[in-house]
């Protein structure tokens, strides 16, 4: 029975990112749709009405939303080429590790990025220290699934290639110092050469416009809130 697959994403996503790198990697095809996070679709707010965010996947006339729970759903529904390990320990270590790099490793990198002075400082700090326990994960490991990308992979992937255009939007700021982090530095490069997430990325140039913008929009914002 042919199965019609929708994705609904934002251009630069990395959350939405991770699910096309894991329909690409799986053979599946799909339908993508664009959407304008600023100026949100009636279909967006339907499909998903709790978060009213990117990603949506729907599958057939089901619907799923939050990207790690649609990894999931990808990876049980079209079984072949697994991505989540098959150890019982395995799995929950990788499930782990992906929610802990949203929390703490992506909020506060992002963070760093808008914010200036002490609070930049702060964030970058906690983004370091977060940076250093994803390294003892990384180190020794071709792809954190084995041989090749796993569902970890797809979930920290973003690292290597958001990072750096963060780092340049938010002014003088370091956070992944491939000399410190050696393990992450090796695993990104073998990562972002992959041919389904070299092909599957967005465009640099336009990104760190993108994020030079928002990092002043969301600091006035918090300058506005504050006063």
């Amino acid at each position: 029975m042919t199965t019609k697959v929708k994705l609904l994403g934002f251009w630069c996503s990395p959350f939405a990112f991770r699910v096309v790198w894991a329909l690409k990697l799986k053979g599946v095809e799909f339908e993508y749709i664009e959407e304008d996070i600023f100026n949100k679709s009636t279909e967006l707010l339907e499909l998903n009405p709790v978060h009213k965010k990117v990603p949506v996947l729907v599958h057939d006339k089901r619907v799923i939303v939050e990207s790690f729970v649609i990894l999931e759903y990808i990876d049980e529904t079209w079984p072949q080429d697994p991505l989540l390990p098959q150890d019982p320990y395995e799995k929950a270590m990788a499930r782990f590790w992906a929610k802990f790099g949203d929390e703490k490793l992506l909020e506060s990198a992002y963070k760093a990025m808008w914010s200036k002075g002490e609070e930049k400082q702060k964030a970058m700090k906690e983004a370091v220290e977060s940076l250093e326990k994803i390294e003892e994960v990384l180190r020794g490991k071709n792809f954190i699934g084995g041989n090749s990308i796993g569902y970890l992979d797809l979930a920290i992937g973003w690292i290597g290639y958001w990072i750096p255009v963060w780092e340049e939007a938010g002014g003088s700021m370091r956070i992944l110092d491939s000399q410190k982090f050696p393990a992450i530095a090796e695993w990104s490069t073998k990562f972002l050469k992959h041919p389904v997430i070299k092909e599957n990325l967005p465009p640099r140039d336009r990104t760190l416009a993108y994020c030079h913008k928002r990092a002043e929009e969301i600091y006035a914002n918090f300058c506005a809130s504050e006063n």
